[in-house]
């Protein structure tokens, strides 16, 4: 072999390895939760952050936003409260894409806007919107329980300023009232162009297409009962998910209410069965850690794993609804009366 292949070798290989070497396995054993809004009527839900910029609906329809470049904390957003449409609004989902914020009210009538301004309206009886998510500043997507034999699903292409609901024949067939959960907007997960829904029937439907053609796969999750099922559902990339759930009248246990997917969510499989965390209403991915390391919260406290779910520790018994991700060890929770920066530490 001529030297300069052998040089050429050794530099391919010594790249090849600094690579690979270059994630570092952790575990974190600590969380520190620092409250950054609070009030004795909040009930939080709804929270998303993009674009360095974190957002909150809430329970009594008011909307707030932090730029975390600046140093103003969070501000209520001026919706002109006063307006007949915003009046008893319960947001139980929101979004922030584009520059625009959105917020999803449950119950009938389902109202659903932008920036304020009604988008959609929606008065049949049956209607309960549970989670709202976007796969562009143009596309969007929100689902709600069943109407008239289906999941309700309804689609923007226009950057939210019309939506349209999905007939029942472009979808899949319901079960009996099934649904999904408005424990913590995180029933639906977006990669790419992939779209998984996660319902109340243990059920995961899942679109290759932003929602123009639907398949739906069944789990082993535990859903006997009409408070048991998946609560929430997560993606790191297009192979690899985690959903949890369990019960919420029975939130210590364990059984058959984590699962995981390591082929886009065609099988599933249980994990850490009979171990705890038991009932929790969030589960989300640790962005750039390789799959690894997950977080679940539920007003039962916060639980780590670093091995992709198949153990956990117990990190805090701080209460909350959902969570969701500013880097690798900074994250904003909320719930109850608050909202909170949550730090990680190993």
């Amino acid at each position: 072999m001529k030297p300069i292949f052998v040089i050429i070798l050794v530099i391919l290989f010594h790249f090849s390895c600094k690579k690979k070497d270059s994630f570092v396995p952790r575990d974190f054993s600590q969380v520190i939760v620092e409250t950054v809004l609070q009030d004795s009527l909040l009930n939080v839900r709804a929270l998303e952050i993009n674009d360095n910029r974190v957002v909150v609906a809430t329970s009594n329809g008011k909307i707030f936003k932090n730029h975390l470049n600046s140093n103003e904390g969070f501000q209520e957003v001026n919706w002109f409260l006063n307006n007949d449409t915003l009046q008893n609004s319960n947001f139980r989902s929101t979004a922030f894409q584009g520059g625009n914020i959105f917020a999803l009210s449950i119950g009938s009538p389902a109202k659903l806007f932008k920036d304020g301004n009604l988008v959609y309206y929606e008065n049949d009886p049956n209607a309960f919107y549970d989670s709202l998510d976007f796969w562009n500043n143009k596309e969007g997507i929100a689902v709600g329980d069943s109407t008239n034999g289906c999941l309700s699903i309804i689609i923007t292409r226009d950057a939210g300023e019309t939506w349209t609901k999905l007939p029942c024949h472009n979808l899949p067939k319901g079960k009996d009232k099934e649904g999904a959960f408005a424990a913590s907007d995180t029933n639906i997960a977006i990669v790419g162009n992939n779209t998984w829904i996660a319902t109340t029937a243990g059920r995961v439907y899942f679109s290759a297409n932003k929602g123009n053609t639907w398949r739906v796969f069944d789990t082993p999750i535990v859903k006997e009962a009409e408070t048991e099922g998946i609560y929430s559902i997560d993606f790191y990339d297009e192979l690899n998910g985690f959903a949890i759930g369990g019960d919420y009248t029975k939130p210590d246990a364990n059984k058959a209410n984590k699962i995981k997917t390591t082929n886009g969510g065609k099988t599933w499989e249980l994990v850490a069965q009979n171990q705890n965390p038991g009932y929790r209403s969030c589960v989300q991915y640790i962005p750039n850690r390789q799959g690894t390391e997950i977080v679940a919260i539920g007003f039962n406290g916060i639980d780590y794993s670093f091995d992709a779910g198949a153990t956990w520790k117990h990190l805090s018994d701080e209460s909350f609804y959902t969570i969701r991700f500013l880097n690798d060890s900074i994250a904003y929770a909320a719930g109850a009366k608050r909202v909170s920066k949550l730090s990680f530490k190993e």
